[in-house]
């Protein structure tokens, strides 16, 4: 009787002790807050899975590019990735809702936008085998500039960094020279004279290390653009009902801890730019007023380009406050 325990006992054994193993492709560094989440994501996940389910991040486009990750992720080359929304713009042109600049002017209504855009980028996102798991903003882009700004007329004469047809586009509208610069660049270009003004995040200013011509900041809030987190459908249902309800609540978890690490690091970077001896300031209020109607004007020139679906978008997202 012993015997035929202990063999019962050994067949069972593999069972319980079996583990999926998911590979996770992000493009972003170790040592960002959105890398740091996803790890702490995984670890979650197989906590609450008990072991059943384990996933390796790989981060600095390791695996996979940014702008690959999607595809890699829908053909199963890996099971799981992150990438920004804006990346997905080809195949689902709704998620360029997170680059239209000055709509988006606060993590509430950040919020708010996620909110009504979610189950729209869902729907996208199943027709292609992938399930949205979560996303989680980045910190709100600024103005920097080497000297203060009160309005647009400011940047008669001026040279602004761009990097997409977006950033030209309000450079132009501004007044202001476009000037296509590498964010590994910048320094160089400032300390050659070749830029006035840029918009990024305080972020990516602390990161870039851009104090020295740049005396200003200006917390305009230009746009919120966010990262999502997506596994393959069919790897998802694969797992136990367990495993599902694992990732499914750490992702929740996930979104939620992501939302309060951004806004940390942006409140420390801003922090930083000041330690720096850049002056931070609030956008002067005439100036406020022309990027919001800027906004409008962005907004109308964007439902334009994608259609009706965007309607779904900004109605909600401009009544629903």
């Amino acid at each position: 009787m012993k015997t035929l325990v202990l063999l019962a006992a050994f067949a069972v054994a593999p069972v319980l002790h079996a583990q999926t193993q998911w590979k996770l492709a992000t493009g972003y560094r170790a040592e960002s807050f959105h890398t740091r989440n996803l790890v702490q994501f995984a670890q979650d996940v197989e906590r609450a899975s008990a072991g059943a389910l384990h996933i390796e991040v790989h981060a600095n486009n390791a695996l996979f590019k940014l702008n690959e990750i999607p595809q890699a992720v829908q053909e199963g080359k890996a099971q799981a990735g992150e990438t920004i929304m804006t990346n997905l713009v080809r195949d689902i042109p709704i998620a360029g809702a997170d680059a239209v600049p000055f709509v988006v002017r606060s993590y509430a209504d950040a919020r708010r936008m996620w909110d009504v855009q979610r189950p729209l980028i869902e729907s996208h996102m199943a027709s292609k085998g992938l399930k949205a798991l979560y996303a989680v903003p980045w910190p709100p882009q600024g103005l920097f500039s080497i000297n203060p700004v009160r309005s647009s007329a400011d940047f008669k004469g001026t040279r602004m960094r761009t990097y997409n047809p977006g950033t030209v586009r309000i450079a132009e509208l501004l007044g202001a020279t476009p000037v296509d610069v590498p964010m590994v660049e910048v320094n160089q270009a400032l300390s050659a004279g070749k830029l006035d003004s840029m918009i990024t995040s305080a972020l990516t200013g602390v990161e870039n290390q851009v104090w020295g011509q740049i005396k200003q900041y200006y917390g305009i809030n230009a746009w919120f653009p966010k990262n999502i987190v997506f596994v393959n459908q069919q790897a998802f249902d694969a797992l136990p009902a367990p495993a599902r309800q694992a990732v499914t609540k750490a992702a929740a978890e996930a979104e939620t801890r992501g939302w309060a690490m951004s806004a940390a690091v942006a409140e420390e970077s801003v922090t930083e730019l000041q330690r720096k001896g850049i002056k931070v300031d609030r956008a002067p209020a005439d100036f406020d007023a022309e990027l919001k109607r800027l906004g409008e004007r962005f907004s109308r020139e964007w439902v334009r380009s994608v259609g009706s679906e965007a309607n779904q978008i900004f109605i909600p997202y401009y009544t629903q406050r």
